[in-house]
């Protein structure tokens, strides 16, 4: 990204041949660590190389934060007016919208210039679902399966961690090869990719016997029911997020937290090492994406059907 002018509130950039203006690049946005507008958009186009794929063909709901992670935050789906043509995007159904709209067209994020339109908007975070879409906007059924693993205070990252081993276990006996991503919130998520020949109803009964399951085996650490009664000290596996009208924070994101950390995928040699887990900031997230590149670069493959019975 090389801006054709800068000062300390604004630049002039060009990217894949488009210009764009970038505004308040000396806004804070993230008071507890002093995150700044313009190292946001720094780390989204240094990360764009192994975050882009992870949203190809997805659509994005923006969670904005114009005024920082202290001020209101709204949810973004329809794309804004003032959107610029080049941004390539998809209209979908969407019966019983909060705002009443039968249909919605998101973007879809597919170039570098794409995502940095958003950033500049305050979109500090981006939601997909697990679905995507083809050349011509046709929906292609979920290519990729997630288990979210929701700590109830005092339970934490550790538990999360704990439980994340007992669900690799049980994804690996039906083929499945899941992916650990701490959020960059509370608790972590759980990916793997599918053969994306079946329907999200489908991979939702699926996570839902399997978190049950677990629930039952291990009812001393974990919960499958969304009840807030039942989780102090417990892990929810919220095996709902495989809807078709639900969406996850992506691999690479930022979070909307007090610290700019980063839903960030690690290792299970990290994940077994529970009591060294801890969330990670973007800063440390650019030096392992240097060291390792994509550690959720599996995702992108082809997986097994998930069984029905």
């Amino acid at each position: 990204m090389s801006p054709s002018r800068r000062d300390a509130h604004e630049a002039l950039v060009e990217l894949d041949g488009h210009r764009l203006r970038l505004r308040n690049l000396d806004k804070v946005l993230y008071p507890a660590d002093g995150t700044t507008k313009a190292q946001v958009i720094d780390y989204y186009a240094r990360v764009a190389p192994v975050l882009l794929p992870h949203l190809a063909d997805r659509p994005v709901s923006r969670f904005r934060w114009p005024d920082g992670v202290e001020s209101e935050m709204f949810v973004e789906k329809q794309v804004p007016r003032g959107t610029p043509e080049w941004v390539r995007r998809v209209t979908v159904d969407s019966p019983g919208s909060t705002r009443g709209h039968e249909k919605v067209t998101y973007p879809l994020l597919d170039s570098l210039a794409s995502l940095t339109w958003v950033v500049n908007l305050a979109a500090l975070e981006l939601h997909v679902p697990q679905w995507h879409v083809g050349p011509r906007g046709g929906l292609h059924y979920p290519n990729r399966l997630v288990v979210d693993l929701d700590p109830g205070a005092p339970a934490g990252l550790a538990e999360c961690a704990e439980v994340a081993l007992l669900v690799r276990e049980r994804l690996a006996d039906d083929g499945l090869e899941p992916l650990p991503v701490t959020s960059g919130s509370k608790g972590m998520q759980l990916y793997a990719p599918v053969s994306g020949r079946q329907d999200s109803d489908t991979l939702r009964a699926y996570a839902r016997r399997l978190a049950e399951g677990l629930a039952r085996d291990r009812s001393d650490l974990v919960v499958s029911n969304m009840s807030k009664a039942l989780r102090p000290g417990k892990v929810l596996l919220d095996w709902s997020q495989n809807h078709g009208k639900k969406t996850t924070i992506s691999p690479y994101s930022l979070r909307g937290r007090p610290r700019a950390d980063v839903a960030a995928p690690r290792t299970w040699a990290e994940v077994e090492d529970a009591g060294s887990m801890a969330q990670l900031h973007h800063t440390e997230v650019l030096r392992r994406v240097e060291e390792r590149g994509d550690l959720a670069a599996a995702l992108l493959a082809d997986g097994p059907r998930v069984p029905t019975g």
